[in-house]
């Protein structure tokens, strides 16, 4: 009896309601350098298709593929930022950043801006957690479709610490997204 209760159980737990779904990490570096200090603010973009192999048009293939259509949705469940390795003159996310860093998409053709979510003072080498404010919901059909196409800037904005500037340095910033594909 035992036995069959938990088939049961387990059999009801597989017939779930939610839609289909894929989740990956996406990762991209962007390159922070002391002469990209404008006042104290540093601010770094890159296109999420320019990394190599393109690890965001892979997921939205494998996440088409896996769903059967293209998604209709696409949430972040996770971000975080590393200070990688190879970062000169710069041993730790609080030599670079002093101050909430805010992570954003500006969306290519629009250039309307998102904001993903910040991190109140990243501190170490990371991995530091974003505290993720977008959901798919906040962008305009429009701009879904180009995020969907890969057409958007991933920014990193904070105030620049101290001595950044003149340090002569490169910060290697690695960004981790997790993304969530939905039918």
């Amino acid at each position: 009896m035992k036995q069959w209760m938990i088939l049961v159980i387990l059999a009801c737990a597989a017939c779930s309601e939610d839609p289909v779904s894929y989740s990956a990490p996406v990762g991209i570096n962007l390159k922070a350098k002391s002469g990209d200090v404008s006042g104290t603010a540093i601010s770094e973009d890159k296109n999420i298709t320019t990394e190599t192999a393109n690890p965001y048009g892979a997921f939205v293939a494998a996440a088409t593929t896996k769903i059967g259509s293209a998604p209709s949705r696409i949430e972040i469940d996770q971000v975080t930022l590393v200070l990688g390795a190879q970062s000169t003159n710069v041993t730790k996310l609080e030599d670079v950043f002093t101050g909430p860093v805010e992570i954003s998409f500006v969306i290519n053709d629009t250039d309307n801006t998102y904001n993903v979510g910040a991190i109140a003072n990243p501190t170490g080498v990371g991995p530091v957690d974003v505290e993720i404010s977008l959901a798919s919901a906040d962008l305009t059909p429009q701009d879904f479709t180009r995020y969907l196409g890969g057409s958007f800037k991933v920014v990193a904005h904070g105030s620049a610490a101290a001595e950044f500037a003149m340090k002569g340095a490169e910060a290697d910033l690695q960004l981790t997204f997790t993304f969530a594909a939905f039918e």
